[in-house]
């Protein structure tokens, strides 16, 4: 109880002594220095170096009117205002002001006040000063917390930013100027959706066609000479730089008018589609009205294509063409067309030349051009040791196995190995086939891979070997752009190595080995590769029997689990096919059938395109003279 009573005593005199100091002293006492007074921007006596800043947000010649309106009228504004000193004039033409993005004058002018150079902004509103909430209040702030601060006057609104009370008001503003924005994007998407859906186009200019009065498009025979110029030599073979510096030599004009072309300004003609006579609609869009930036329309939007729109410069199938090729040159495919290339008889009858180039290509792909030659009815693995037949004086070898060449532990195995990305043969597969480059062909019925030397001029060369100090070693096949299509077509998963021994076969003077792709063995990493934990068991098919290794887990075919090698028969049938692969003439590459997987691409004749580029050139060069 006496406690408390002391607490309360305490309290009292802390409140008494608080109420004591705070009755303060005599104010006879204090002498007060008088802060500056606000600057009034309308005093007459006072000096102001004032900056006028004026937008008008299009280059559409009625508004060029309201942009020089505002110019004249802040000119004279200033000049009846002695205390007003005229800094510059900082005017944006056919600029947004929802972004500063190329709004250079605005800048500048920004620059200048942190310089010191500007005392005040005069502008007409607070949208013509910013749109963007965020960059109007933004930069007002800014200039207030310079040394002098810079204030902001909106004539409109009467807003001057010096006056503490004013940011309330400015913000208001602002977001009604940039509510205004959007709904004026908005009012402007839809006018536009509706205009495509009734198939009225924006068709800006292009080389190549010119405008009628009511804005159809008129093919201009002489621009069309260099359209056609570029799509014939870009499926001749030539690159778009080699495209580029032909025209400039040529001196061929660009819409623009400019003589000097570039490898994107002749990509830009290639990839158009009014030059087969279609009209594509939003090809891009705008997800935020504020920045103004465009992104490629990836179905984001509706898109609205219209063929036969209006007289074609270049032919559907010649289009379709080019835009083949330039999507297979992305990831390094070089400037080729589709095409795959089967032998049609001998040896290798069905059997696929895998292109090392073109992307595009499916497993059904190959095996569409392997059945179009042939069809397999026959397989050695249908063989069993019931339907061999033991005549007397021979030895029975039914219960006999040959051991596979996996289980055996050679210093120099014919092999090769697949990963996600590159293909490596072993260096005694080089010591059977001599040369730096080889052809791989698949025969996807038969499961079966070939590989045989061929020239480095012929395309569908790979180069597996190079040359190192005098000898030639293995080189690591990178061909990450068609594994997927090949792990497709043997039915491998993607994420794991897999490795295959080879058998040679000798023809004539030519040498091959076959790997059988049923054979393949699939290494593990020890790690799964779509797992940080090292502990994570990995699920492999109960087809796939497995066991450890330094590099991983090595599975291999189940029909292996109980047996070392196929029954001495059966191995002697495999033979027999084999020894047809020596003795059946073989096919050169050259003599292959093409096989075409995709219909909806005419391959041009080379010879009728390298007639049609030098008959464009000769008219060129005619009209020069």
């Amino acid at each position: 109880m006496k406690e408390a009573e002391e607490r309360i005593i305490s309290v009292e005199e802390k409140k008494a002594h608080i109420r004591e100091r705070y009755k303060g002293i005599d104010e006879n006492q204090l002498s007060v220095i008088p802060a500056l007074p606000k600057i009034d921007i309308f005093d007459r006596e006072r000096q102001l170096r004032v900056a006028v800043y004026a937008r008008v947000s299009t280059d559409d010649p009625n508004q060029t009117s309201s942009y020089e309106l505002q110019k004249n009228h802040y000119t004279d504004l200033i000049n009846h205002n002695p205390g007003w000193n005229l800094v510059d004039i900082y005017a944006d033409e056919g600029i947004s002001g929802t972004s500063l993005q190329h709004r250079d004058a605005f800048v500048r002018m920004i620059s200048d006040c942190k310089s010191g150079k500007i005392d005040l902004i005069v502008t007409k509103s607070v949208s013509r000063f910013a749109r963007n909430l965020l960059d109007g209040v933004g930069y007002v702030r800014m200039l207030g917390s310079l040394t002098p601060p810079v204030g902001v006057y909106f004539e409109t609104e009467n807003i001057n930013t010096l006056n503490k009370d004013s940011e309330m008001t400015l913000a208001f503003m602002a977001t009604m100027a940039q509510e205004e924005s959007h709904n004026k994007s908005e009012i402007m998407n839809a006018s536009i959706e509706m205009r495509f859906k009734r198939g009225i186009f924006l068709t800006p200019p292009l080389l190549g066609y010119d405008q009628d009065p009511e804005g159809n498009l008129i093919i201009n025979e002489e621009e069309a000479k260099t359209v056609r110029l570029i799509f014939f030599m870009y499926l001749y073979g030539y690159s778009c730089s080699q495209i580029a510096e032909s025209l400039t030599s040529l001196k061929r004009q660009t819409k623009k008018g400019n003589t000097k072309w570039t490898s994107n300004s002749v990509m830009q003609q290639l990839r158009n589609e009014r030059h087969c006579g279609a009209v594509l609609a939003r090809k891009t869009w705008t997800p935020n009205y504020l920045d103004h930036k465009s992104k490629k329309n990836r179905q984001n939007r509706n898109q609205y294509l219209q063929d036969n729109h209006h007289e074609a410069i270049i032919s559907r199938a010649d289009f379709i063409a080019v835009q083949h090729i330039l999507d297979n040159a992305k990831p390094g495919g070089g400037n080729i067309l589709p095409e795959l290339y089967v032998i049609p008889d001998g040896a290798l009858a069905g059997y696929v030349s895998v292109n090392p180039r073109w992307t595009g290509f499916k497993p059904k792909d190959y095996f569409s051009a392997s059945d179009s030659v042939t069809t397999v009815t026959d397989d050695a693995n249908t063989h069993t040791e019931s339907s061999v037949t033991v005549y007397p004086g021979e030895i029975d070898l039914r219960d006999f196995e040959i051991v596979r060449a996996q289980f055996i532990n050679e210093v120099k195995k014919v092999g090769v190995s697949f990963t996600a990305n590159k293909i490596i043969f072993s260096s005694a597969c080089l010591e059977k086939i001599s040369g730096e480059y080889i052809e791989i062909l698949v025969h996807p019925r038969k499961n079966n891979l070939i590989i045989r030397p061929t020239s480095r001029n012929n395309r569908y060369a790979f180069q597996w070997a190079k040359k190192k100090e005098n000898a030639v070693v293995p080189k690591e096949i990178h061909a990450s752009s068609i594994m997927p299509c090949l792990y497709g077509l043997f039915n491998w998963d993607i994420q794991f190595r897999y490795r295959i021994c080879g058998v040679p076969i000798v023809n004539n003077s030519t040498t091959l080995i076959l790997f059988n792709l049923d054979d393949a063995e699939m290494i593990i990493p020890k790690r799964s590769p779509n797992s940080s934990d090292s502990s994570q068991s990995i699920s492999i098919d109960e087809a796939v029997k497995s066991f450890k290794t330094n590099a991983g887990t090595l599975a291999f075919p189940a029909s292996w689990a109980d047996s070392f090698g196929n029954d001495f028969y059966i191995h002697r049938i495999e033979e027999e096919k084999r020894k047809e692969y020596a003795q059946q003439p073989l096919i050169l590459s050259a003599e292959n059938t093409m096989y075409n997987p995709n219909p909806e691409i005419i391959i041009p004749n080379q010879n009728a395109i390298a007639n049609k580029i030098s008959t464009i050139i000769d008219s060129i060069s005619s009209e020069e003279t």
